[in-house]
């Protein structure tokens, strides 16, 4: 019977949830990873939830860093905010070949696992990227910018990071309403993840709401430069899909 070890969507969770699988000894081959919610539970399968433990995440952390490398570290860790179910299942695999193996196994193509994690990678990483054109800000009281996205993978921290870099001396606020977590940038200083009760949700949903000069001039702008003869809603749907314009406000 397979043992499969359930998790929330947390990081420290997620190498909780390692950590209990590769301690239980149960073998690599009759454990499976999966982060909650579980959405069909087969009859055949133990399932055993895993809370949050920081002392077991870190230990796990530091096994990677030490006896792999803290690139390959970085690398794991990048994609454990994707969506697909089998993400967690898949980074447990890569982390069996990397201690064996080495930093070198995201290289080695012949196994299923490494081009999974690297499929898995790459469309984070074009999901992540995709929010750095399609995020709008709103500014608020003349000061504070507000951004709201919709992902289907937990991309506000990548997103941050690049405008973090770019609006070094700005205080904004970048909030995943999916997730319910928001990446909060204070004016020279570095930003900082926070996650969301449903009031401060509520109130957040509510600067969108608020007209400022901003939106009214990018309004603008994409009207008139628009070429009514060279229109292509087919091209424009497949580079700005439908499910990412929930705040692009040209659209709204």
């Amino acid at each position: 019977m397979i043992t499969v070890f359930t998790c929330e969507n947390d990081f420290t969770a997620m190498f909780s949830c390692i950590h209990a699988a590769w301690s239980s000894r149960l073998g690599h081959e009759h454990v499976r990873l999966q982060v909650e919610p579980v959405e069909q539970m087969n009859l055949f399968e133990n399932y055993v939830h895993v809370d949050a433990d920081e002392k077991k995440a870190e230990s796990v952390i530091y096994a990677i860093n030490c006896k792999i490398s803290p690139a390959f570290y970085a690398q794991i860790s990048y994609c454990l905010g994707a969506y697909e179910q089998d993400t967690l299942d898949t980074i447990y695999r890569v982390l069996i070949l990397g201690f064996a193996y080495g930093e070198h196994i995201l290289s080695m193509y012949q196994y299923k696992d490494i081009t999974r994690f690297l499929e898995i990678s790459r469309r984070y990483g074009g999901e992540a990227h995709s929010f750095l054109e399609f995020l709008r800000f709103h500014c608020i009281g003349g000061k504070l910018f507000v951004a709201h996205i919709e992902p289907k993978s937990r991309v506000v921290m990548p997103v941050a990071e690049h405008f973090a870099d770019r609006m070094p001396s700005e205080y904004w606020i970048i909030v995943d309403d999916i997730h319910k977590e928001a990446a909060i940038h204070p004016a020279d200083s570095a930003y900082y993840m926070y996650y969301l009760t449903d009031e401060e949700m509520d109130k957040l949903k509510l600067t969108e709401k608020e007209n400022d000069s901003y939106t009214f001039l990018w309004k603008t702008y994409f009207d008139t430069i628009a070429i009514k003869e060279r229109k292509n809603p087919k091209c424009q749907l497949y580079h700005f899909p439908i499910w990412k314009r929930s705040h692009a406000v040209e659209f709204l």
